[in-house]
C-alpha cells in the first residue's frame, strides 16, 4: 500500500495527532514505527493515504501537536523523506 507516514516521538503525541486526524475525517492508523525509522530516533507513526497527507500534516500544525519527519512509502521502493 502506498501512503505516507508521519513519525512521532512518543506514543502520547502519537495518539493526539491520531485523535485530531480521526476527528476531522482523514483515516489514519497509529503503529510502532519500523526498525529502519526507530534508528532515526522515531518510536511511533501514524500512517495515511497520500491524497490526505498535506492535510493532515497541516492540522498536526494547526493543532500544535508535534511530529518528527513525514516519509513516502511505496511498494517495491526505498522509503524516501519529504517535506509537505
Amino acid at each position: 500500500m502506498n501512503g505516507y507516514v508521519i513519525t512521532f516521538r512518543s506514543v502520547t503525541f502519537a495518539q493526539r495527532g491520531e485523535r485530531q486526524l480521526t476527528q476531522n475525517g482523514i483515516g489514519c492508523i497509529l503503529r510502532r514505527t519500523p526498525r529502519w525509522m526507530e534508528q532515526r530516533g522515531c518510536g511511533y507513526c501514524i500512517r495515511v493515504p497520500d491524497r490526505q497527507a498535506p492535510d493532515a500534516v497541516r492540522l498536526l500544525r494547526q493543532g500544535k501537536i508535534p511530529f518528527g519527519r513525514v516519509y513516502w512509502l511505496e511498494e517495491g521502493q526505498e522509503p524516501r523523506e519529504v517535506s509537505l
